[in-house]
């Protein structure tokens, strides 16, 4: 529409030039019988061209100041250039609220399709709208090309601008959708310079991200492993009656690994290791809060409590897809039982004398994962002990580490026959035969979880 009106101004001035210079000719030179005062009416001719072409510059000025800098599209410019110094997801939704939202009365949902993850929404009904995001999702999924593109009232493809009621960008996986009811008033050729800002922006942004990852990573990281470190025991209690050993060795500075050792009176030890899902900062948040949740409940005599505590801290974090797997037990030492809860842990054993050599007793799982689904009820069970007797609590990075086949350590003999052969010492010397078994079996390979265990044996 603007270079419609770009031609209209130019052919406007150009008739009112022809119409002045004809005028002037027809009053100089009527019947043109006059050569003899053609340089006289050159002169004036070419003062009135000269006149006529400062008007022509000064409409077109007022034209292009009327449209570019007070219409319509001037509101999509200004986004645009509010768009190139954008170099945070904060900046972005800046520009939107004020240019797009404010000034051009536009709906604003920006979308990462893979995963359907809205990562801003204007407050309109239509982009609040559950269905507005189902339809899109629908009509272009994840594996749309990216480019612009134009939307009509139903929210599907529409070709031309007449018909459009808004458009959407589309980088990688994300959609950036605006919604407006006059999609024709903008020039076509804005929404180019709008694609290529937009492109820009994403790379500008992933880039940023990653320096300051870096930058965070080689400054704050350590601070945060120490103070991770802080949560767990620094050295075992001396308990009577037990010998206590933990191994430790995160994948990277932080982990989402945990253990714990408290006394409850001379006979009654609460023993804690877990494990939360995925690595980083946010698996290190929620290892500090579990320990600190444990620390904290006064009666940790009541195990399916204790789960339920734990449950509530995780999901009061809001952090999605989180959640922990995880073993407590109390060791009576007088009345030789284990009272426990195994939340989904895989490898918690005792390991147990008897007349024709050592025996394997698993301590099965009895509860669901923990922080990220509802839990039922929650299962108490109990073991009896004996004197001797060794309980291997101990993080799936030790059964699951592979070697160069692809055999994970704990589906084979040589980690029950270690296991088995190792009974017999002291806790420090068993825990690290476990952990020498876990090194060698994966070879010269970087280990792909963190190793943690807790190991506690009755004394004879």
């Amino acid at each position: 529409m603007i270079q419609s009106r770009k031609r209209l101004s130019k052919l406007t001035i150009d008739v009112i030039v022809g119409l002045v210079f004809s005028f002037f000719m027809f009053i100089l030179y009527p019947e043109f019988e006059f050569p003899g005062q053609f340089v006289s009416s050159s002169i004036v001719f070419f003062i009135l061209a000269t006149v006529a072409s400062i008007a022509t510059r000064e409409i077109w000025a007022r034209e292009e100041d009327r449209v570019f800098a007070r219409g319509d599209t001037r509101l999509m410019v200004r986004f645009i250039e509010r768009l190139r110094f954008s170099y945070t997801i904060e900046d972005l939704i800046d520009s939107i609220q004020s240019v797009l939202e404010h000034d051009a009365d536009c709906s604003v949902l920006y979308v990462n399709s893979e995963n359907t993850y809205v990562i801003y929404n204007s407050t309109t009904r239509i982009a609040t709208d559950p269905e507005t995001l189902e339809v899109l999702s629908r009509n272009f999924p994840e594996t749309w090309p990216e480019g612009f593109y134009l939307i009509d009232d139903r929210l599907g493809l529409v070709s031309d601008f007449k018909g459009a009621r808004g458009f959407f960008l589309v980088y990688g996986k994300l959609h950036f959708y605006v919604m407006c009811r006059y999609m024709k008033v903008f020039d076509e050729s804005i929404f180019s310079s709008l694609r290529y800002e937009f492109a820009n922006f994403q790379k500008r942004t992933k880039t940023i991200t990653q320096l300051t990852a870096i930058s965070e990573l080689s400054k704050e990281w350590d601070m945060v492993a120490e103070t991770q470190m802080s949560f767990l025991p620094q050295t075992m209690p001396t308990i009577k009656k037990l010998d206590i050993a933990a191994y430790f060795r995160p994948l990277v500075n932080v982990s989402g690994d945990f253990y714990d050792v408290i006394p409850i009176d001379e006979n009654r030890t609460f023993f804690l290791l877990g494990d939360v899902s995925g690595k980083g900062l946010a698996s290190a948040l929620i290892m500090g809060v579990i320990v600190n949740t444990v620390k904290i409940i006064e009666n940790k005599e009541d195990l399916p409590g204790v789960v339920r505590a734990i449950d509530t801290a995780i999901k009061s974090m809001h952090l999605q897809d989180k959640y922990a797997v995880l073993f407590i037990g109390i060791v009576d030492t007088k009345a030789m039982r284990i009272r426990y809860v195994n939340a989904s842990m895989a490898d918690p054993i005792i390991i147990t004398r008897a007349p024709d050599g050592y025996k394997i007793k698993p301590l099965t799982s009895s509860c669901s994962l923990v922080g990220i689904i509802d839990l039922d009820d929650i299962v108490q069970a109990e073991m009896p002990l004996y004197r001797g007797d060794v309980i291997l609590m101990a993080s799936d990075g030790v059964s699951e580490v592979m070697d160069d086949s692809g055999v994970e350590l704990g589906d084979t003999d040589l980690y029950l026959n270690t296991v088995k052969n190792s009974a017999h010492k002291g806790a420090t010397h068993f825990v690290n035969d476990i952990a020498d078994l876990v090194l060698s079996y994966n070879g010269d390979k970087k280990l792909r979880d963190d190793v943690t265990m807790l190991v506690a044996k009755v004394e004879e």
